[in-house]
């Protein structure tokens, strides 16, 4: 059985549903599982509505909109289908009816019950229209297979449990589902963390034990950079798991870093292929591939730059940094980078759900704390020694480190 995973950029108007029926058949259709993202922007719209809500705004407004986005690309695929309609529309209401009712002030529980929503919609409307095309179907809810811990916005996977569920599937069928949620004990929906989607179809493809595992970009595959932001990046024909998690790791885009260890567990082959020229081959990522020796370049954006040292100037010593670390896990801060002197500590940091003041408030009492935003974290890697000075010209270097192949700045 062969896993799919179509992003928000593949499914974000009606020409991209119609586009995913032309993927399938340039691939062929039989026993395929398709996870979906929602569509397009459908998630920052919907952390808006989210946003508005706990702020007292009119959350209504922004939510009518992403409804009304999906209803008119359904009324463009279905030609006013009734149905498909109705199906929707009852989503939407039972989103608007949760925000009605709910009484939880917790941020990332609401967070996670109205994401979801726009991979529901998302996966219905591919579901249904494939069906319409032929290509016969069942829609799963995701919620049923993939079962978590109570931890909202970045749920811990139970893989006896998901992997138990996810084997009652008939491999002779055809399937789609959502990628990005799952749900806890209590049935509560939770999600798998920001862009988790990829991962969604890698526990998927695990539990399956799946041919092989394709995750559909607007890009030809893995490159050696971003296509977007550097200029004569090249195309990685094949790379080792230990290649793209290290690539994801620095922080690749293309790949989810959840994504490759469920994959490398069981050998399972791993393309990232471009919807766009579905016939082209992509990238493969397997156990059998050499790591590249081409250079890459990796720019991670929206980090930010802390400075601590001690207040009395005492060497930052082994249980200063473990007090350090402890308080960046209980706020879910990731480290990107890290340096350190006899009496600081520099890391570079990815603050994904807005911590970091509650962050830099626990511990100013014992340490001072220079904090500093709107960095980035560049990363080159398999370059020479005479190459790295060419790669560090004309940019501010706020923080610098180097391996033996590998050259990472931070950098305004």
């Amino acid at each position: 059985m062969k896993v799919f995973k179509f992003g928000g950029a593949s499914v974000k108007d009606a020409n991209g549903v119609r586009n995913v029926a032309t993927v399938l058949n340039s691939q062929g259709t039989d026993a395929c599982l398709l996870v979906v993202s929602a569509m397009g922007k459908t998630t920052n719209a919907l952390e808006n509505a989210i946003s508005l809500y706990f702020n007292k705004g009119d959350y209504h407004t922004a939510a009518n909109a992403v409804a009304k986005n999906h209803l008119d690309t359904a009324r463009e695929l279905f030609e006013g289908d009734a149905a498909i309609l109705q199906e929707l529309q009852a989503i939407l209401i039972d989103l608007l009816d949760f925000l009605k009712k709910n009484k939880s002030p917790d941020y990332s529980y609401v967070y996670d019950q109205v994401v979801s929503t726009g991979e529901l919609l998302s996966s219905k409307i591919v579901s249904e229209y494939l069906n319409s095309c032929g290509y016969s179907n069942k829609w799963l809810d995701a919620r049923e297979f993939i079962k978590t811990d109570g931890l909202y916005r970045e749920g811990t996977v139970n893989w006896e449990t998901t992997v138990d569920n996810i084997r009652r599937l008939d491999k002779d069928e055809n399937y789609v589902t959502q990628g990005f949620i799952g749900s806890d004990n209590n049935n509560f929906t939770t999600t798998l963390g920001r862009e988790g989607s990829d991962y969604s179809a890698a526990i998927f493809a695990y539990g399956l034990d799946a041919d092989a595992l394709t995750i559909w970009k607007d890009v030809p595959g893995v490159m050696t950079g971003d296509p977007r932001k550097f200029s004569e990046v090249q195309l990685l024909d094949t790379i080792s798991y230990e290649e793209a998690i290290e690539m994801a790791y620095f922080g690749a885009s293309v790949i989810h870093p959840k994504t490759l260890q469920p994959l490398q567990k069981k050998n399972i082959p791993f393309y990232v292929k471009s919807f766009l020229e579905p016939e082209q081959p992509g990238t493969k990522v397997s156990s059998t591939a050499g790591s590249s020796k081409l250079p890459s370049f990796i720019l991670k954006e929206n980090q930010h730059l802390a400075h601590i040292s001690t207040r009395d100037f005492s060497f930052i010593a082994e249980e200063h940094i473990s007090q350090i670390f402890n308080v960046l896990a209980k706020h879910k801060i990731k480290v990107s980078l890290m340096q350190n002197t006899a009496i600081s500590l520099a890391l570079c940091l990815e603050d994904k759900y807005g911590n970091l003041e509650e962050f830099n408030k626990e511990l100013s009492a014992e340490f001072k704390i220079d904090l500093r935003g709107g960095v980035s974290l560049f990363t080159v890697r398999n370059v020479e020694q005479n190459e790295i000075n060419r790669y560090c010209a004309d940019r501010q270097i706020l923080l610098e480190q180097i391996s033996r192949n590998t050259v990472q700045m931070v950098i305004e």
